[in-house]
């Protein structure tokens, strides 16, 4: 068995490989530098040459709101033309292809229950609309896949929510959040985790939905992180905060699914806790 991690680099990627570093167990790890999966050609030959039996696609371009402009155009260029070069490549060498995509693949319209991965997508922004273009081809080009969605992903090594919350309340005594868009929290460890699972337990081929337990609003995550500071946390309506790209106000992720496989998910707050102490070793080392 080997291991390729595309996104190697990333806050998913880097996690990802800490983890298996961790387990023991072997892997190459890629990001730009080492292969450009906009370019064809060189994916392939970088297939061939290494001939993966696991695909871990943690690339992505994810900034959602320049993807609506002057991001357009490296949104379409890597979420979905890299992916189906990475997805051809795969299918090529007979590896089994693990693509991650986004609960903004849905438009958060749903009135009751939570989103299962029987739900039609039906994307509201450009990088939503980018992701689920990268779950099509992964379907009709792969014989042996799996497609994550998850959902508000933080972790200790990248850019994100909490990390924002953190910086802006050093210099201002109020934040107001948005309180009327709902999801669920995702770290980015019980993610890598679930990708590991996957490989090593081998349930059926599909579409999973993956976040931590427990649902709330993007208020409540904040009050939360900054729960143990003197910072004043606020709700607003999401028409009181206009962004470029429309976000679903609705993205509750069904995880019944993934935690039929027998893998056991954490609650977001567990979640959040476990990163914090995990960030506080790491600046006393």
């Amino acid at each position: 068995m080997s291991i390729l991690i595309t996104g190697a680099k990333g806050q998913l990627g880097t996690e990802l490989r800490v983890l298996l570093d961790q387990r023991g167990i072997e892997y190459l790890g890629t990001d730009t530098a080492q292969l450009d999966i906009t370019d064809q050609e060189a994916v392939d030959v970088f297939f061939l040459h290494n001939k993966p039996t696991y695909v871990f696609h943690c690339a992505a371009y994810t900034a959602v709101d320049k993807a609506e402009d002057e991001g357009k155009a490296i949104n379409q260029l890597v979420n979905v033309e890299g992916t189906e070069n990475i997805a051809r490549a795969s299918e090529k060498v007979g590896a089994t292809l693990i693509y991650i995509s986004t609960d903004y693949v849905f438009d958060g319209t749903k009135q009751e229950g939570e989103y299962s991965e029987l739900d039609q997508p039906n994307p509201q922004n450009e990088y939503g609309r980018a992701k689920y273009e990268g779950e099509l081809a992964v379907q009709s080009i792969c014989s042996n896949y799996y497609i994550v969605r998850t959902s508000w992903v933080f972790g200790v090594y990248g850019n994100n929510f909490v990390y924002t919350m953190e910086r802006l309340a050093k210099t201002n005594p109020k934040l107001t959040i948005v309180d009327d868009q709902f999801g669920r929290p995702t770290w980015t460890r019980t993610l890598a985790e679930f990708m590991i699972h996957l490989m090593e337990s081998q349930p059926e081929h599909g579409i999973y939905h993956l976040s931590n337990d427990n649902s709330c609003s993007w208020y409540e995550f904040a009050v939360e992180i900054l729960k143990d500071s003197d910072v004043k946390v606020a709700p607003i309506r999401s028409s009181d905060f206009p962004q470029k790209a429309k976000r679903p106000q609705y993205s509750i992720l069904d995880l019944s699914k993934t935690k039929a496989t027998g893998f056991n998910i954490p609650t977001w707050q567990y979640g959040l806790a476990e990163f914090k102490e995990k960030v506080e070793e790491i600046k006393h080392d």
